[in-house]
């Protein structure tokens, strides 16, 4: 959704419409068509998670939908270390910072981008979308002014980033 055109990857299994796995009919399970639908009453069930990821799935459309042409916006690079599995781009005014790794969460993980004040618009840390609320929605976040890098208008920002997180800011003008 974020680095493609007006579409999105949901690997098959993730999305709540799959609880187990997916099997189309089929010799073999006797041409069943058990688990070759979606069952979107998963959604609705509060013994299971789905709820959550459909929250996220629902705030983050809409996020990109509030952006005016937020599709033909050029995609910046901010920041790729794959030891870590941390990426951040930047699109229009909103910085995407995902941590794809499964263990490791970071403190004060600091990367360069455009100078200024950043608001958290979408945190997957939220216990809305089934996160443990670690990452202070409300807080001020604010690049660190470094002289060396003040001619490009870049500061470092320094974040909490969880594990397995997206944080999306979006840059106050």
């Amino acid at each position: 959704l974020t680095l493609g055109g007006e579409a999105w990857l949901n690997f098959m299994g993730n999305e709540f419409g799959h609880p187990e796995w997916i099997d189309f009919p089929r010799e073999g399970n006797g041409w069943s068509y058990k688990y070759a639908r979606r069952q979107w009453d998963l959604v609705d069930r509060e013994d299971l998670n789905f709820k959550y990821l459909n929250n996220f799935d629902r705030d983050a459309v809409h996020l990109i939908e509030s952006v005016l042409k937020f599709n033909e916006a050029p995609i910046i690079p901010i920041w790729d270390n794959r030891g870590d599995h941390v990426i951040a781009f930047e699109r229009r005014r909103l910085l995407f910072v995902f941590n794809f790794d499964g263990e490791r969460s970071f403190t004060d993980y600091g990367f360069l981008c455009k100078e200024g004040d950043y608001a958290l618009v979408l945190n997957s840390d939220d216990p809305k979308y089934g996160g443990f609320g670690n990452v202070k929605a409300d807080a001020p976040y604010h690049t660190q002014y470094d002289p060396m890098y003040a001619g490009d208008g870049k500061g470092w920002l320094k974040l909490y980033i969880p594990a397995r997180s997206v944080l999306v800011f979006k840059r106050n003008l």
